[in-house]
């Protein structure tokens, strides 16, 4: 995506109202066909809206104007709790669903998020696109959700905190910090001695700055698209798991679209989000100087020490009894033993 793309991208997404924007080429007179609403939780400046917008763009060109994506960003229709109902429901027909977040519905979805599993994005584009994916992607069918091939992304995730440096696990105790609605989160923070709370997104600004959390983890692109160096002062780079999104669309939605434009809109997101997952990669990459600039102070933390009170206190054992052998297997094929 070059620079001047983005700014375009940009601009005219300021311009838009703030009920919901279509993005796309002039469409005909003619109303669409089918109109698409996709809800997700990010800025507009996030990565996966700018490519969002591409994607409806695409979709309206390649459907001569037959659909129009409607995209819902920044948790205007509820925080993700909410969405995940309403795409179940058919409220909304597309939902960015993080990986912890959507476990409440197919818990193996959470098996990417299991704490020090990937070293590197090598490791985690080969389980996510192979194997492990296509296990999640079968217990989303289970559950009425249809998901596009290709996870997006949002990154590895780091901890910020308005109190101290975390450099090793002795430093996360009896730390308040926010954690995704999410069972294995709260688990893994639980197992590190911290003391860990679920909030929405749409909630963890005002909690940062009211301290009724002093903590927070989320990847470096989150951190500045929602302005959390505001409320923070530190931010430790542990890499303790990583977090992508799964485009769900609610089943009966999608088996009711023609052949022809289920093909287009899978396209779109699929190359979108190989697209987005580069753009994140690379915003990530350059991000440190800029929190840095904008009063974060950064430091590297001892992923060894987080790993063995992981194991010591039998976490990894744990989640390997509830994922069953099946999955476990495949995820320690990707990434190597862990239990």
């Amino acid at each position: 995506m070059t620079h001047s793309t983005r700014r375009q991208i940009l601009k005219t997404l300021s311009l838009v109202p703030a009920a919901g924007f279509v993005v796309g080429l002039p469409r005909p007179a003619r109303a669409a066909e089918i109109t698409l609403k996709y809800g997700n939780n990010l800025p507009l400046s996030h990565p996966l809206n700018i490519r969002g917008a591409e994607v409806a763009e695409r979709i309206a060109k390649e459907t001569n104007g037959r659909v129009e994506l409607k995209i819902f960003p920044n948790n205007q229709l509820g925080g993700d709790t909410d969405m995940l109902s309403q795409v179940r429901s058919g409220g909304i027909d597309i939902f960015n669903a993080g990986t912890l977040v959507i476990a409440t519905l197919a818990p193996v979805s959470a098996i990417t998020g299991v704490g020090f599993a990937f070293k590197d994005y090598d490791q985690v584009w080969a389980a996510v696109d192979g194997p492990l994916g296509n296990l999640i992607r079968a217990a989303f069918a289970k559950v009425g959700l249809h998901t596009f091939e290709k996870m997006w992304d949002n990154g590895f995730r780091q901890i910020t905190t308005s109190t101290r440096a975390i450099a090793s696990a002795a430093d996360l105790n009896s730390l308040k910090i926010r954690v995704p609605v999410s069972p294995m989160g709260i688990a893994m923070f639980k197992a590190l001695g911290a003391a860990p709370t679920s909030l929405q997104f749409s909630e963890v600004y005002s909690a940062l700055q009211t301290k009724v959390v002093d903590a927070q983890e989320n990847p470096l692109a989150i951190v500045q698209t929602a302005k959390l160096f505001e409320v923070q002062k530190f931010c430790s780079l542990t890499n303790h798991s990583w977090d992508g999104y799964h485009l769900v669309f609610n089943g009966r939605s999608w088996r009711g679209l023609p052949d022809d434009v289920k093909t287009v809109v899978s396209r779109a997101f699929n190359e979108g989000g190989l697209q987005q997952r580069a753009d994140v990669r690379k915003l990530n990459e350059g991000l440190q100087a800029e929190l840095t600039k904008n009063g974060l102070a950064f430091n590297e933390a001892a992923a060894p020490t987080f790993q063995a009170k992981l194991r010591d206190s039998g976490f990894y054992k744990e989640w390997q009894e509830r994922f069953g052998p099946e999955a476990w297997s495949v995820l320690e094929g990707a990434v190597g033993k862990l239990a």
